[in-house]
């Protein structure tokens, strides 16, 4: 467990962070999943944003959770990550 998933784990325990983060979970998830990914890839925004023709500004606000991505966005990282990109509902 890395240090984010620690410092989460304490903060879920406060009843007003717990419903504001419920209340954003896919957001975080989404954030937290790309960055991931990205990393994983080895690129940096700079990179990513030539591979995906995705501008590297758009990609900050998105990995800041400052945008609201279109599918046909995600599915431009996807690729450029050599990802495929999965929606689904649990």
């Amino acid at each position: 467990m890395d240090d984010f998933e620690k410092h989460l784990d304490e903060k879920m325990k406060e009843l007003e962070f717990k419903n504001a983060w419920d209340s954003m979970e896919a957001e975080y998830n989404l954030v937290k999943s790309l960055i991931q990914a990205r990393n994983a890839a080895g690129l940096t925004q700079q990179q990513l944003s030539a591979k995906t023709g995705i501008d590297q500004a758009v990609l900050s606000r998105i990995e800041t959770g400052k945008a609201n991505p279109s599918i046909e966005t995600l599915k431009k990282v996807a690729k450029g990550l050599g990802k495929q990109l999965f929606i689904e509902f649990r």
